[in-house]
C-alpha cells in the first residue's frame, strides 16, 4: 500500500511552483499523503520465496491486481 502517484505529483508540482515564485522551501509545510492505493502483484505473492495466498476479500479491496 502506498500513496497514489497522482496525489504525490500534484503536491510536488504545487511545491515547485511555490519555490519558483520565491517561497523559502523551509517555510512550505510538509503534508502527509491523504490518498492511498493497494496494488497486489499475484505473480510475486505466489512465488516460492513468499508462498502467500491472497484472500479473496483482500483481492476485492485492492485498487489494482497485477496478474
Amino acid at each position: 500500500m502506498g500513496a497514489t502517484l497522482a496525489d504525490i505529483n500534484r503536491r510536488l508540482a504545487n511545491h515547485v511552483d511555490k519555490i519558483l515564485r520565491g517561497a523559502n522551501p523551509g517555510d512550505i509545510p510538509f503534508y502527509q499523503p491523504t490518498k492511498f492505493e493497494l496494488v497486489i502483484n499475484l505473480k510475486t505473492a505466489k512465488a516460492k520465496a513468499l508462498g502467500l495466498e491472497m484472500p479473496a476479500m483482500l483481492l476485492g479491496r485492492a485498487d489494482e491486481v497485477i496478474e
